[in-house]
């Protein structure tokens, strides 16, 4: 592979990165927001935990600890990425 070719790979490597860390940011939002919520849910009085409020705080953290782990995956996905363009690099 030529300079030029690895100067590129370097470029989009640096890139992906910075998407990484933004990815980083965002999955410590969703956590405090799953954290919030889940805390709202466990502090619902046991004769109120069949009611409407605790079944959309239940689907809340659901859906938040899904979106979470799909985020986890994507950021675990640009590790692969990086690691594969480093190895096309040498």
């Amino acid at each position: 592979m030529n300079k030029q070719r690895r100067k590129q790979i370097s470029e989009v490597v640096s890139r992906v990165e910075s998407v990484q860390a933004e990815l980083e940011s965002l999955l410590d939002d969703i956590q405090g927001i799953m954290d919030e919520e889940t805390e709202y849910r466990d502090n619902i009085p046991e004769n109120m935990q069949g009611g409407d409020r605790y079944e959309m705080a239940d689907h809340a953290c659901s859906e938040l600890e899904a979106a979470h782990e799909t985020l986890d995956n994507a950021k675990d996905s640009l590790e692969e990425v990086v690691s594969s363009l480093e190895s096309a690099a040498e």
